[in-house]
């Protein structure tokens, strides 16, 4: 046998071998339900990945629903989008608490956009919520984290929730399905590059 039959023999090898695991990996997943799926760390790209889902979503025609947490008034294309294929928004509208600089108002505004948060977290017929931005409610003290996890455990089974923002909360780790923490290696904001729209905005 030549070296490259052989090399051709132990890669087939291998990858029955892995398909064979695999295989026997999705066998053992039995289990139906919504899952909690939470993006966070200091990279770019957490709601970006949460728009993707919720696209993928609409796409197969599931409904969803959509909070956008410290959001300003600012144009947003995944809005302007989904808007149009029917998916209902709360959103903040007040921009970062750096610019507005008012606690009371920052916290009305959150809690506004949370009693429609509860309305989608209480109706089986969504299939996906993006709570964009959440987290920071939860750290900044906006909103009390004992009831978002309420009403996260108490959602309907089939509901799938994805939340988005930095410095998630251990409590809402805890109770998560899905965690996956996004790592900043370079920014180009850092290197003095402005924000583009239809890429960062």
């Amino acid at each position: 046998m030549t070296d490259q039959n052989q090399d051709h023999q132990d890669h087939k090898a291998k990858m029955q071998a892995t398909k064979a695991e695999v295989d026997a990996r999705v066998a053992q997943a039995r289990e139906k339900r919504g899952t909690i799926i939470v993006l966070t760390g200091n990279g770019k790209g957490k709601s970006s990945s949460g728009f993707g889902t919720v696209l993928r979503s609409v796409g197969y025609g599931l409904k969803t629903g959509v909070a956008q947490f410290v959001k300003g008034k600012w144009p947003c294309g995944e809005r302007e989008l989904l808007t149009k294929l029917g998916v209902p928004f709360h959103v903040m509208a007040t921009g970062f608490t750096w610019v507005t600089q008012d606690r009371d108002l920052d916290i009305a505004a959150a809690e506004t956009v949370w009693a429609g948060c509860k309305e989608f977290l209480q109706d089986p017929s969504i299939h996906l919520v993006l709570l964009d931005e959440l987290t920071y409610m939860l750290t900044y003290g906006y909103l009390d984290t004992q009831e978002v996890l309420r009403y996260l455990q108490e959602r309907p089974v089939e509901q799938t929730v994805i939340i988005t923002g930095r410095n998630c909360p251990q409590e809402v780790i805890d109770i998560a399905d899905t965690v996956s923490e996004i790592k900043a290696v370079k920014h180009a904001f850092e290197a003095g590059v402005k924000a583009r729209r239809g890429v960062d905005w």
